[in-house]
């Protein structure tokens, strides 16, 4: 826990420096992002919301996610993820979003996505996008707190790099 603090700090430092605000769209991680960020004193000064967007639903309601992404690709996809941080930079004051979906499992895996199966998306609002997948070993809460990690390492990595 106390390298996500010590990330989310920097994180923030970061974000302060350069006047960015992150919204998250959140689905395997189920908040676990904004809490590891919100976690930081002063971080409303650069973190805006969080869509908590578990079901499809949710994320064609909340995110502006396609029925036929769904349909097609499934929610742990990167067509998916694209869509959610879209969506998110869109439904908030943010410039900087970033999404995840994935199977933290113990079971909803398959042999197309096993569990560890996680999809992210980073976008700005001057047009920079990443989208990655992962595979994370362990259990349920190992595979939700790297998740975590990765999120806030590439948004690390972007703003060090700016």
């Amino acid at each position: 826990m106390e390298s996500t603090q010590n990330l989310s700090q920097q994180l923030g430092a970061l974000m302060l420096e350069q006047q960015k605000v992150l919204t998250t769209a959140e689905s395997c991680t189920g908040g676990g992002i904004s809490a590891a960020v919100t976690d930081v004193a002063g971080s409303s000064a650069w973190f805006d919301r969080a869509f908590i967007t578990y079901s499809n639903e949710a994320k064609m309601e909340m995110l502006g996610v396609r029925a036929e992404t769904l349909d097609k690709y499934g929610a742990v996809s990167e067509s998916t993820v694209h869509e959610m941080v879209q969506g998110a930079l869109r439904h908030s004051r943010a410039n900087i979003a970033v999404s995840v979906s994935g199977i933290a499992g113990p079971g909803g895996g398959s042999a197309e996505k096993p569990v560890g199966t996680v999809c992210f998306a980073w976008a700005d609002s001057d047009g920079w996008l990443k989208v990655a997948s992962y595979h994370f070993a362990g259990d349920r809460n190992s595979v939700r707190q790297q998740a975590v990690e990765v999120a806030q390492k590439v948004l690390y990595e972007k703003l060090s790099n700016s």
